[in-house]
Order: C-alpha cells, then structure tokens, then sequence
C-alpha cells in the first residue's frame, strides 16, 4: 500500500509555512480533492471536477485554554501551499460519509454557524479509506479532548472505526522543548491521545458485546429450536399467572363485600342530603323574599326622601323675596337706593338664569308651576326694565339741562373755559352698573338709553364749542395779511407781513381742549353704554401728549370695573359698527364751529394753514384706537377743509401770476419772481409736521405757472426774448439759491431754471456773434454743407465728390461757381476781419444794450467771448484743411485781442 500524505513530513512543513506567525501549531495534514458534486448512479463525478487541497489540523494555546482549526490550503501558481479557508472545530456539528460514493472516501463536514448560507458545503475525498478514518479519528479526539463534546457522525460504523483504529496505531513524532534544546521522540498515538476504543466503548462493554455476539452466533444454525423454547417459556408464563388468579379468590369476594356496605351507606347519605338540600332552598328562597322586600322599602325611603330635597330646592327657586319684588316694581332710583336696585337686578338675573335649561334639568323644564314662575319672572324684567330706562332719559336730559341752563359752565367775554364733564362723568358713573344689568336683563332697552344720553349730551358739546370757538377769535389779536401775494401790480409793499402766529396758536389750543375731550367722551360713551371695545386711551394719557396739568383723576375712564367678573370681550365688528353710529349722533354738528375757527385763521394770513395742517396731521398720526372713529373722521374733514382753504389761495396766487400774461410789454425781471421767493421764504417758517407734502405742491403748482407764464411773455416780443428769459431766469435762482440748498422740490426747479437760463444765453450769444460776424460764420457754414451734406443716394460717390471738391477749391486758375474760391476766401477775410477790434466792441456794446440787470454782463460777456473763440477755432481748422496755402489770423491772436479789450 502507499505511504499516507499524513505521514508526509515535506508536507507538514509547507504547511506550517504556509501559516508561519499565526501562533498555530500544526498536528495533521493530508492531500485531500475539493469537489461539490453529487455523485450519480454510474459513479462518476458530476459537473464540477475535483481541485487539489490541503486540510490541516491545527491548534492554538490561549492561556489556561486551546483552541482547534481545520485550514484549507490551495497551491498557487507557483506550487506553493497558502492558506484558503479556516474552519474553527468548536462549530462542527456533523461529520457525514457521502452515501451515494461507492468508495466511500467522500465526506462532508458541518459546520453550524455557515448554515444560513445557500452554497452546499464542499465535499472532501481522500484516497483510501485508511487516511479518511486516519483524518476523522483525528478530528473527533482533538473534539473530544479539546472542546469536551463529540460531533454527530452519520454514513459510518463507530464499531467498524473502532476495530480499525484498534489494528492501525500509527507512531508520530513530535517535537518536545526541553532545557537544552528540542529533541525528537518517538510515541504511539495512543500515548498522546485518547483513542478512539477508549472514547467510544469501554473494556467490560466490549466484553459483554462479545459475548452478545457469540450467544448470536452460537443460535444461528438452531432457529426453529430457538422458537420453540420460546412458545415452551411464554405458557409456562401464562399458566403461572392464571394459577396465580385462582388463588386469589377469597380475599376477593371479601373485597367485594365490603364495597356493597359502603355503597349501601352512600345511598343513605344521599338521601338525607336530598332531604337537607330541600329544606335549605326553601329556606333560602324565603330569605331573598325578604331581603327583596327590605330593599324595595329602602330604596323608596331613599327616593322620597331624595324627592322631597329636590323639591324644596326647587321651591327656593321658585320664590320671589319680597323686598326684590317691591323693588323691582316700584322701588326708587335715587342714588341711595342704588344698591338695593342692584341686588335686585343681580337676584332676578340669577333667577332666570336659573330657570333656563343648561341650569335647570329639562325634567322641570316643562312643569306647570316652573313656566308660571317663568312668567312672573319675565313679567318683573319688563316692568323694571321699562322703569328703569324711562328714569335714565330723564335723568340724561335733566342732567344736561341743568349744565346748559348755568352760564358758568361756557367761556364767556374775556374768558375761555375748559369745558369740564367730571362732575357729569361721576353722577353718570353711579348708574353704570344699573346698565350692566339692563343689558344682560334686555339688550334692546340700550338703543333707546343710548339715542337719549347722545341726543343730550350733543347739545351740550355743541354749545361748548361754539361758545369756545367764538371767544377764542374774539380774544385773539392778529393782523389780516393781504392774500395778494403775486399780483404784478400792487407795487412792493407786501416786503413787510405782521405776525400772525396768535392764529395758529388758537386753532392748537382750539384742538388741544377738545380732541382729548372728544376722544375721551367718545371712550366713556363706549363704556358706559356697555359696548364690548378695548379701552381706549389710558387713564391721565392723551396720544399726542398735550395734556394740561389742571387734569384730575375725575377723567378717569376706566369704568371696567363696573363688574369685576366679567372679562373684556373681544372687538365685535357689529358693536363697533353700531358705536361708531352712536359717536356720529353723539358728535355731528361740532365740526362747523372747528370750520369756523379754520375758515377765520384763513381770512386772516392764508398761509397759516400750513401750520393748521401739520398741527391737524399729528393730532390725526395719534388717532389710532377704532372706539374714537368719529374723532378721526372730524380730524380728517378739519384736514381737508385746511387742504382746501389752502389750495383756493394756490389758485388765486396762480391766477395772479398769470395776469402778467396780458399786461403790456413787459421787460426786465418780473415782480413775481422775487415776491415768490419771499412768499416761498414763508411758507418754510409755517411748515410743521407733516405739512411738507402740502408746501411741495403748493411749489410745484407756483413754479410750473411762472416757468409757462414766462416763456408766453418771451414770445410776444421774440426779438428780446432770450434777454427777456436769461434775465428773469437768473433772477429766480439768485433769490431761490439759499432755499434750493434745503428743499429738494425747490432744488429741482432750481435746475429747471439753471438749464433755461444757459440755453436763453447761448441762443442770445450766439444771435450778437453772427450779427457781427455773418459773412465769415456763413461761408464757413457753406462750406461745411458741401463738405458733409450728402444725400442717401450719394453715398456711393461720398468719397469722390470730397476729392474732386477739394482739388477744384485748391485750383487758383479756374473760378469755381459756387463761391469758395480762394478769391471768394480772401475777400471774405478781408471784409470781416479788417477791423475784427471795432468788430468785437461793437458786439460788446450790442449785448449791453438791451440788458437791464448789469450784474449779468460781465458773466455774459465771458461766455460770448469763449463763443466766439470756438466758433473761430472751427473755422481756422475748416480753413486749414480747406485750403491749406492760405493765412489768416491765428486763434491766439484772436485771444490776445479778446482779453485785451
């Protein structure tokens, strides 16, 4: 036989080289061939062939404990042996010999942690069933010996592994290290290890297993003796037992007699407790009889009792207190009874409440003696509701005719009175509280209550106002400043304008006494007659902080407290728009006395409402709560009627300037342009607030009929019309400039103006140069037009046509009949510039003539001289070019003799 792979020494050491630092020691190694295929009937291997491998038994100490691996070695290209796959033995639970390989050399090892994969395991098959049981007998004792527990082995005889085990006990050689050095020595493997024999079958089993078998063996020849030894024995078996039986027939007939007594005393006992079992269901049917009946009675007891609680309860509700009753149908309002009427009020509108069915079980809900106490109830809320408004109109009314009956109530000659409502407030406050009740008892008693407290407390105001109003211009001593401002011909003596101040300081005290008085009445109102809005204005608080010190804590609004239990409500848009109503029948008629005072301040100096609009405008920016609509809407109209005052004087100013237009000949600056800049110089001290939107449109509008009623006044006389607008022109920026430095609308006609003003002085320049010098200019212009006047169809010759012009104005001997020969050149010159010094100072002359404002010369003259030197600079150039033979006075010289004169 040939010699094992196992005891290949060349192998092992490839091996251990292979996994050399892995701390690995190798015990076995064998060639096996690697295969996953099935094995089929002819015996062959399927579809996958076989590939050489090394399996290696290797271990590994760890301490106090060892570890065990089965590797799997491949051969590189090279022949050489590296590690492939590594198995950890503590994981194999099944070695199994491949049935279906007639050799049986194929096995498979299973290893319970790659069960959940889906590759089938690989086959492993040996040469010979000598190193197949050499390799597993390894395999279970490393199992045994290292990790305590054996695999399951299936395909194989343990019996038949243990008799070959028993016949092949290989020698191994193992390395030892010792204090001088390692030293080979030769042991049997079952001194190294346990065998297998000993693992599996023990010395006394296989001696009783022996002995088995020869007993077996010992029968086999007598099988029909053998069976009939077994009959003889099964019926001596049966004869003993039935002998056995007979015998035992006396203790059982005494058995038996003593279970018929017993069965006999049973039946007694059953019988009694049948009696027993009787008596105790009567029994115990008459005690729930009578505890049914017990409970019936308890209940009822409970119920009555209960029943005759609820009805008293109910009764208590049901009754009226007779000092209630009293009050609510004839008690007195006075101010000292008050109280009581509150706790009337306050007990009846309980007692409905209570009637109703979220309060009151809907059982009782429809009982007679309920719906008639129902009614008596409803029939004390009209009656005190009816008594109690028809009080409150008269008392509204009587309150407020007593204040307007006494004089000293009003302002009167040589004194203003701040009208003062705390007295009113406090005698109104005392039946705030009534209110509250009368709303909740019937909300549409207020309508009336509050038509009447408006249509009173209305005179009042009014009366207040004009009284207010009328003293106050009577007691305010200004000066009437004419509102001809504009006009050409009334001269200059509008220069001086009295102080008219005292105007605009009696319409801001006019709103401070009576915006916050309004507004706070306004609050009250809203309060007092219970409509469910914020608070308006904080106690002591006014918006725009204008507030005099003599204010008391009478002012206080703050009557929220009528019912401290109540919470504020939340804004309803139908109660705002229904006090909004109210507040308009409160307030209407004021706002013609506060006309008044606006249309007299503008009689007086129209531009003080321009201080009356801003004044308005922050009174308004302070108006923000939704209780005070109706003083927001007066601010407005009062804002309006400012706007409109002010603009009919815008108008009549415009008008003004636009009766210039149809005077005479007008020359020299307008009166309107400097008057403008003194009226503009105003209207900035009277600006407040936000009154600057007001002023710039006032300027617009002035400035945009100046600039058009001046350009028509130029055009009736066209032949002074530059002189006309450069003059009036300048004289509009010289008065505005210190003003355009501060308001960006008058900054921009300031531009306006300047652009104007150049373009009259370059149409102006321009008209005295060729005027003096025309036929130079002219012949200039001449040729420029030859030069570059091309027509569209031309443009394909452009180039010619400048050639063959320039070559025939060169040529001296041929005339050319245009009249820009070099002859024509000279002549020109000669005529022109001969005298070029009178020339210039009579062109001098010229512009000062029709000049009013000397002031604008010297600036004029500059820019005609700078003119007339970029005119003649062109036309030097033009020469040069043109005719480039020909001399004439240089550009320097012209300057010389320019700034020589």
């Amino acid at each position: 036989m040939a010699k094992s792979s196992a005891d290949d020494e060349e192998l092992r050491r490839a091996c251990e080289a292979a996994i050399e630092g892995t701390k690995q020691k190798i015990v076995m190694s064998i060639r096996v061939a690697k295969g996953r295929g099935m094995w089929g009937k002819s015996g062959k291997l399927g579809r996958n062939m076989a590939k050489p491998r090394v399996l290696a038994l290797s271990t590994k100490a760890k301490g106090q404990r060892t570890k065990a691996f089965l590797r799997v070695l491949k051969y590189s290209t090279g022949g050489v042996l590296e590690p492939a796959k590594l198995y950890k033995l503590k994981h194999l639970s099944k070695v199994e010999v491949i049935t279906n390989d007639p050799s049986g050399c194929t096995f498979t090892l299973g290893f319970d942690n790659l069960r959940g994969k889906s590759v089938a395991p690989p086959q492993w098959t040996m040469r010979n069933i000598d190193d197949r049981n050499r390799l597993l007998l390894c395999i279970l004792n490393i199992c045994k010996d290292v990790l305590g527990r054996l695999p399951k082995v299936v395909g194989i005889d343990v019996v038949e592994m243990a008799l070959w085990a028993k016949e092949n006990t290989p020698t191994v050689t193992t390395q030892r290290n010792q204090q001088d050095g390692p030293v080979a020595a030769t042991v049997t493997e079952s001194d190294l290890k346990v065998t297998v024999e000993r693992e599996l079958v023990s010395q006394a089993e296989e001696e009783d297993m022996e002995a088995l078998l020869g007993t077996y063996v010992m029968g086999i020849g007598e099988a029909e003796a053998f069976s009939e030894r077994l009959k003889r024995e099964l019926l001596a078996l049966e004869a003993a037992n039935v002998h056995a039986i007979l015998e035992s027939e006396p203790m059982v007939d005494e058995v038996l007699q003593g279970l018929e007594a017993a069965t006999n005393c049973v039946d007694d006992m059953d019988e009694w407790l049948g009696i027993f079992n009787v008596k105790l269901r009567h029994m115990r049917e008459d005690i729930e009889s009578i505890e049914t009946r017990n409970n019936k009675l308890e209940m009822q007891s409970v119920n009555n009792k209960s029943l005759i609680e609820e009805l008293d309860r109910l009764l208590e509700r049901l009754r009226v207190p007779s000092e209630y009753a009293a009050c609510l149908t004839g008690g007195s309002f006075d101010e000292a009874r008050m109280l009581q009427n509150v706790e009337a009020c306050e007990w009846l509108t309980g007692a409905l409440r209570g009637l109703e069915v979220p309060n009151l079980d809907p059982i009782y809900a429809n009982m007679r003696a309920v719906r008639e106490k129902r009614a008596e109830l409803e029939k004390l809320k009209t009656t005190f509701v009816r008594r109690a408004s028809e009080f409150l109109r008269n008392y509204f009314a009587s309150l407020v005719d007593f204040m307007i009956s006494d004089k000293s109530y009003f302002s009167q000659r040589g004194q203003l009175k701040r009208p003062d409502h705390a007295d009113l407030r406090y005698k109104c406050r005392t039946y705030a509280r009534l209110l509250q009740h009368l709303k909740s008892l019937d909300k549409k008693c207020l309508g009336t209550l509050r038509k009447a407290y408006c249509s009173s407390l209305n005179l009042l105001l009014r009366r207040e106002a004009r009284e207010f109003a009328n003293e106050l211009r009577a007691s305010t001593k200004a000066s009437r400043n004419p509102s001809v401002w504009l006009e050409g011909s009334s001269g200059s003596g509008h220069s001086g304008h009295s102080d008219t101040s005292p105007v605009s300081d009696a319409y801001a005290k006019m709103l401070t006494i009576f915006i916050p008085l309004l507004v706070d009445e306004s609050s009250f109102f809203a309060h007092f007659m219970c409509f469910e809005v914020p608070t308006l204005v904080p106690p002591g608080n006014v918006p725009n902080g204008n507030r005099s010190d003599d204010d008391t804590n009478d002012d206080d609004l703050g009557i929220m407290d009528i019912d401290e239990n109540d919470s504020k409500a939340d804004k309803n848009s139908a109660d705002l728009a229904t006090l909004n109503e109210a507040l308009q029948e409160l307030l209407n008629g004021i706002q013609e006395d506060f006309y008044a005072v606006v249309d007299w301040a503008y009689k007086i100096d129209p531009l003080r409402c321009i201080s009356m609009h801003g004044i308005t405008e922050r009174y308004l920016s302070g108006q923000k709560a939704d209780a005070a609509g109706f003083v927001r809407l007066l601010l407005g109209d009062l804002e309006s009627r400012i706007s409109m005052q002010f603009g009919r004087f815008v108008d009549e100013a415009c008008h003004q300037i636009e009766r210039n237009e149809r005077n005479v000949r007008q020359m020299g600056v307008l009166s309107y342009i400097p008057r403008f800049a003194t009226l503009a110089t105003r209207m900035e001290q009277y600006i407040q607030g936000q009154s600057r939107d007001l002023v710039d449109q006032a300027y617009t509008k002035f400035v945009s009929i100046m600039f058009v009623t001046l350009e028509k006044i130029a055009q009736t006389d066209p032949k002074y019309a530059d002189i006309f607008l450069l003059e009036n022109y300048a004289a509009f920026q010289n008065s505005l400039y210190d003003l355009a430095n501060v308001v960006p609308t008058l900054a921009k006609f300031y531009h306006q103006a300047s652009e104007a003003y150049e373009q009259a002085c370059t149409r102006h320049i321009s008209m005295i140069i060729y005027y003096q010098f025309e036929r130079l200019f002219q012949f200039a212009r001449k040729i420029e037009d030859l030069m570059y006047t091309i027509t569209p169809e031309e443009k394909f010759f452009a180039v010619l046509v400048q050639f063959l012009i320039y070559h025939m104005l060169r040529s001296s001997a041929i005339p050319f009949q245009l009249g820009l020969s070099k002859m024509d050149l000279r002549k020109m010159l000669k005529s022109s510039l001969s005298g070029v010094d009178k020339s210039i100072a009579a062109m001098y002359k010229k512009l000062q003539k029709n000049l009013t404002s000397e002031e604008l010369l010297p600036s004029l003259w500059d820019k005609c001289k700078k003119e007339f030197l970029d005119k003649y600079d062109s036309f030097a150039q033009l020469v040069a070019k043109v005719y480039p033979n020909e001399t004439i006075p240089s550009v320097a010289e012209m300057r010389d003799l320019l700034a020589s004169m």
